[in-house]
């Protein structure tokens, strides 16, 4: 094991990946909680589809992939929020319409320009070797970013995550902090994209909190074992995604699905009639 150690720590771009890994796993923890418990897991899944479409003309255009994806995803986030505000259709259908038409530019655009070369595998599976040192100093910046601005209005997120009308009775600001919780989401889809890649970045969102509310009541004590859950879970795909050399994204998913069952199988045995 620590042979194994010693090597991964040998090669930089392991370090890199491990860097941004565990700050991304770490954000995309704390806003999963919320997103799970207001129903809206799937904005994860929409907005990396609008990634895979931002990255996509990235590549076409020879541009640096993060700097044209972050204020793509951001407005596609708060294209959400729009639809779904003005009650025109349900989050679910703007959520595929959204999500749908960008991964058809994206297809469309790489198609016209470069092809379906290695660059779109590692956009739709992630590669922990595609992160360039100018990615890792941004992914870096924007992941304690969003730990901050998380820190700083936790309690109004609490609120507006459990009851809006009462939040809303109370002062509370609900469409700008739905608005906050959107744009971090978008935030950490985007850094999140090189590592898991598009069709799997929204698994890092949204297991982390699925098996920590397995065995956790409380909103704090599911927030802190989701986070341990996520930063664990990815460090453990890394490591196998190395020793394997199998792809990142879906190594830190299968480990996600193994803690997942693992927690199911807790529950089961705890909530068995005692026979004493």
């Amino acid at each position: 094991m620590n042979n194994v150690l010693s090597s991964v720590f040998s090669y930089p771009f392991m370090v890199r990946a491990l860097v941004v890994g565990t700050l991304v796993a770490l954000c995309a923890a704390l806003l999963g909680v919320s997103l799970v418990l207001k129903r809206f897991s799937m904005i994860g899944d929409g907005l990396s589809h609008v990634g895979f479409g931002a990255l996509a003309i990235a590549s076409a255009l020879n541009a640096q992939p993060l700097l044209v994806a972050i204020p793509v995803v951001v407005a596609g986030a708060f294209l959400l929020l729009r639809m779904n505000r003005g009650n025109k259709m349900s989050g679910d259908s703007a959520t595929a319409l959204l999500s749908t038409g960008a991964l058809a530019v994206g297809v469309m655009v790489i198609s016209m320009s470069s092809g379906m070369n290695t660059n779109v595998y590692n956009y739709l599976f992630g590669s922990i070797l595609g992160m360039s040192r100018q990615d890792v100093v941004l992914s870096v910046v924007i992941s304690i970013l969003v730990l901050i601005v998380f820190v700083l209005f936790y309690n109004r997120i609490f609120a507006v995550t459990f009851d809006e009308n009462f939040a809303a009775a109370t002062g509370t600001r609900i469409q700008l902090y739905n608005s906050v919780l959107a744009v971090l989401t978008a935030l950490v889809i985007v850094v999140g994209m090189r590592i898991m890649g598009s069709l799997l970045i929204s698994s890092l969102i949204v297991f982390p909190a699925l098996t920590s509310m397995i065995l956790c009541r409380r909103f704090i004590s599911v927030i802190l074992c989701s986070s341990v859950i996520s930063v664990v879970c990815l460090l453990s795909g890394l490591l196998l995604s190395y020793t394997l050399a199998a792809p990142a994204g879906a190594s830190i998913v299968l480990c996600n699905l193994a803690v997942y069952g693992i927690f199911r199988i807790i529950a089961a045995v705890h909530s068995m009639p005692s026979t004493l």
